[in-house]
């Protein structure tokens, strides 16, 4: 028998509580659940109106990890879907509005990809990103050197930055701008990370070529692409332990010394959300977002 349960007047079936999805912590398919329905309040502002991307994981990272951008066999009828533009024709996606849709795909065990465009105007793109991501041996704490650099670059032009990690080894640069087309913004993004290779040669490489990429942190602009999606503020990763991609304040960035210091678990999450709120908070009001230079 699979549980039913209620929320907000929604009935959402919910499978298999008692699997460990992460084996070397332990960590359930019933705990990711309870998770995603505590974050709710900090997470669904920033999938409102977003066509969302899963990357599942029905038997946890270690299993078989697949990407669904169409709306998934057996969704409910009440979960919201909108007709997203695509070159090889529109696709139908899901959008997670509420808390009932949340839970229902968090039950398909996904990690949530969303795009930097609303689907109300799908050829504006209202978020820049920045996808700092270490090559070995460099780690979380070189990809904060270059997220300061650029946090001053993009003040600059009177853009306002935000971080978060990855989830993974890196780190997720975040801003709210407006006006642009995710071309634009792809090409900006792209001329500042040519240009954060030049300040911080020792350091930084904006080509996604492997050979280049060991010791650097690669800049990587290219999610800024229409078609891209970005893994979403306070999702947790398919990786071996269950890292949530957190916001961060830039004093934590500032003072990172240790690839541990910006990791983050689950259970972490509620305290830091109880004491600092939404640390993205500013990206999800209008008159913040900054028009591309």
């Amino acid at each position: 028998m699979t549980p039913i349960t209620e929320v907000e007047g929604r009935r959402v079936a919910l499978s298999n509580l008692p699997k460990v999805l992460y084996p070397e912590t332990g960590f359930t398919k019933g705990e990711l659940l309870h998770y995603y329905a505590t974050t709710a309040g900090v997470l669904l502002p920033h999938l409102r109106d977003r066509a969302v991307s899963f990357l599942r994981y029905p038997d946890g990272p270690q299993g078989q990890v697949f990407f669904t951008k169409n709306v998934p066999p057996g969704t409910p009828e009440w979960v919201t879907t909108a007709e997203v533009p695509r070159s090889e024709g529109p696709v139908r996606m899901v959008l997670v509005q509420d808390l009932p849709s949340l839970v229902w795909a968090a039950n398909l065990v996904t990690e949530f990809h969303t795009h930097q465009w609303l689907v109300q105007t799908p050829d504006e793109a209202d978020r820049l990103v920045f996808d700092l991501d270490p090559g070995a041996p460099a780690t979380i704490v070189h990809c904060c050197e270059v997220a300061l650099w650029l946090r001053e670059r993009l003040a600059a032009d009177g853009i306002e930055a935000y971080a978060k990690t990855a989830g993974s080894k890196g780190l997720h640069l975040l801003a709210a701008v407006r006006g642009g087309s995710s071309e634009q913004t792809s090409e900006y993004a792209k001329a500042l990370a040519v240009e954060a290779e030049r300040a911080l040669p020792r350091l930084v490489v904006h080509r996604m070529t492997r050979s280049l990429r060991p010791g650097k942190v690669f800049v990587d602009w290219s999610q800024n692409a229409a078609r891209k999606t970005t893994a979403a503020p306070y999702t947790v990763r398919a990786r071996r332990v269950p890292l949530v991609s957190a916001p961060v304040t830039w004093e934590e960035v500032a003072e990172c010394r240790s690839a541990g210091q910006l990791e983050f678990l689950p259970e972490d999450i509620a305290p830091r959300v109880q004491d600092r709120g939404d640390l993205l908070a500013g990206l999800l009001e209008p008159r913040r977002a900054a028009p591309l230079p």
